[in-house]
């Protein structure tokens, strides 16, 4: 076991398995020499060389595309978005092409996007999205987001081996501020499992990414006060863990859903749903979600921390259920 950050376990995820499989390579904006943007692939250039290390021209579409000829070639690429915002760049080439080669004709297309992504890094309103509802409705895509060290290694590579194109989310403001031990030897974490990341008996939090960290802060000052939170990680975005979440609900009777991209569609809207038709029976109190709001995301740091869901704002939201 070595205690890694969140950025330490993706870099260390993606030298295995360049190291396991000479068919995987990158492809990003400055991600050879420079190391990239965040540092995440730094010493690559130099271990790997310039043929699996590929430092592209500032066009998200073109590269992208290439990586998906380059997967149904039979090789297994990771291309990174420098910030997750551009990947509306490269939406065709994700949606109409990547996406639908296995109903095409049974193709398979290995290809992962690595899309740094998230907000409070006052990074304004082009390099802070929360670009994962855009996606959430295309058959075909796998989309992953984990929100500790050891996830993020075990979903990327997971996410590496899969047959299908993933856009694996990595949350920007937990690069450095989030460690965690993870084994030494070779570990996969499968798509499609959320995981109850903390007991609860009262109130089921919905929730993945940085937001878990939110809400597990939450349930620590509700705990004082008799309200037991069970929170959540979905991990995997699609496809989404309905039992996962429907055996939580059936539990506690009562759900939270928390998510960092503006309110409206998207995955907390799909969790709603879900729970609403087919939980109905077992929910005794009303659905609550808790997002940002339905507005780009402010400069100004003021204005972002109000944007952001807070600690805070689970906790009101919590103490209404309980009472209801």
């Amino acid at each position: 076991m070595a205690e890694v950050t969140y950025l330490e376990a993706i870099s260390q995820a993606l030298d295995e398995e360049m190291t396991r499989d000479s068919n995987v390579f990158l492809l990003g904006e400055d991600i050879g020499y420079y190391g990239g943007a965040f540092r995440v692939t730094e010493g690559f250039y130099e271990k790997f060389g310039q043929w699996r290390v590929i430092d592209t021209p500032l066009s998200e579409s073109g590269f992208t595309g290439a990586a998906v000829g380059a997967a149904l070639m039979g090789m297994r690429p990771v291309v990174e978005m420098q910030f997750a915002d551009f990947i509306s760049c490269a939406f065709d080439q994700i949606v109409n092409v990547a996406a639908k080669n296995f109903y095409r004709w049974g193709g398979k297309t290995p290809i992962v996007i690595r899309a740094p992504f998230g907000d409070s890094v006052h990074g304004g309103a082009f390099h802070s999205q929360c670009p994962e509802g855009f996606f959430f409705n295309v058959p075909g895509l796998k989309m992953v987001a984990p929100s500790n060290p050891y996830d993020a290694k075990g979903l990327l590579k997971a996410s590496i081996r899969d047959d299908d194109p993933v856009i694996y989310f990595e949350h920007k403001f937990l690069y450095r501020r989030i460690k965690g031990n993870i084994p030494d030897e070779d570990y996969v974490v499968p798509l499609g499992k959320a995981k109850v990341v903390r007991e609860g008996a009262d109130i089921s939090v919905i929730t993945y990414s940085a937001m878990v960290h939110v809400a597990l802060e939450a349930a620590q000052v509700l705990e004082a006060e008799g309200i037991s939170l069970e929170v959540v990680d979905l991990r995997t975005l699609l496809p989404l863990d309905k039992n996962g979440i429907y055996d939580s609900v059936k539990k506690t009777s009562k759900a939270i859903i928390l998510y960092e991209a503006t309110r409206t569609g998207g995955v907390g809207a799909e969790v709603a749903a879900l729970l609403s038709e087919d939980m109905f029976d077992h929910l005794d109190g009303p659905l609550i979600r808790i997002s940002a709001p339905d507005t780009p995301v402010p400069y100004s740091p003021p204005m972002e921390e109000f944007y952001m869901p807070r600690v805070e704002d689970v906790v009101k939201a919590a103490r209404r259920l309980a009472a209801y």
